[in-house]
């Protein structure tokens, strides 16, 4: 049986029109990695005149569908007005109308138990959803390296980039087999404050938490990972990306299954 996942979209104006869209990577690494149905999940529907009002969605009745909801990574930051911060990025980098969407749906996952998988903004969403707080320029700050992509082609930017060290007896060390794996990088922001409930799986060489799991998930058994890297990115190619998005597809059966009981 293949699970119905939904995946975050962002929500983009280009032109005289706003979108809401996915890139087809993460979509085909879920319905690929995961084996299984995809639907794009939009977020808040902006009004469309001064006359209408914004439409925002209800995570529990999404959620009462599917069976596990993938948070991809994005050019756009999560609104640091959620976790008290002051804004320090240009107004184009934000997307309210997906944080309106995510940051609900994650704590309503987290509450029923339902499979939760985050991707870099996605990682950061959980976050900052259950009360963490966020680096918004890593690069910047003393200590820790250059989390950004370099420059060149879509290869280069996906390429390997550092090595992160996985925390033992965790979620991803078990999936690995090994201490280390080498991920690819393409963030600016970054963990400042880990949320209470989240536990860190991963580090990078300069410290910065590269993965986490939620604590009350794991005790139950359910699946609620994140990473900071790209996973999706040849999902195929990569021995750790391909057993989190099988552990992922594997956690959404087992729900979709004890949901049809």
């Amino acid at each position: 049986m293949r699970p119905v996942i939904g995946v975050v979209a962002d929500v983009k104006p280009s032109r005289k029109y706003v979108w809401h869209k996915v890139q087809e990577k993460y979509l085909y690494a879920v319905a690929r990695g995961a084996d299984a149905e995809v639907v794009i999940l939009p977020g808040r529907l902006s009004a469309v005149d001064a006359e209408e009002r914004a439409i925002s969605p209800d995570p529990d009745r999404l959620l009462a569908f599917l069976d596990g909801v993938f948070l991809p990574g994005s050019p756009s930051n999560v609104d640091p007005a959620i976790y008290g911060g002051e804004r320090t990025f240009a107004d184009e980098l934000l997307d309210r109308n997906r944080d309106d969407l995510s940051l609900p749906l994650v704590r309503a996952a987290v509450e029923r138990g339902l499979p939760l998988f985050g991707v870099c903004r996605g990682f950061q969403e959980i976050n900052a959803a259950l009360g963490g707080t966020l680096h918004q320029h890593v690069q910047d700050i003393d200590g820790f390296g250059d989390h950004r992509e370099p420059d060149g082609d879509v290869e280069t930017q996906y390429g390997l980039a550092h090595e992160v060290e996985l925390v033992e007896g965790g979620v991803l060390h078990g999936l690995a087999g090994a201490g280390r794996v080498s991920v690819n990088s393409l963030h600016s922001q970054g963990i400042d404050r880990l949320a209470p409930g989240l536990v860190a799986e991963a580090y990078a060489p300069d410290g910065l938490i590269e993965a986490f799991h939620v604590a009350a998930a794991r005790e139950q058994g359910a699946f609620a990972i994140a990473v900071q890297w790209h996973p999706e990115w040849r999902v195929w190619a990569d021995p750790l990306s391909t057993a989190l998005f099988r552990a992922f597809g594997d956690a959404a059966r087992g729900y979709a299954a004890a949901r049809s009981r």
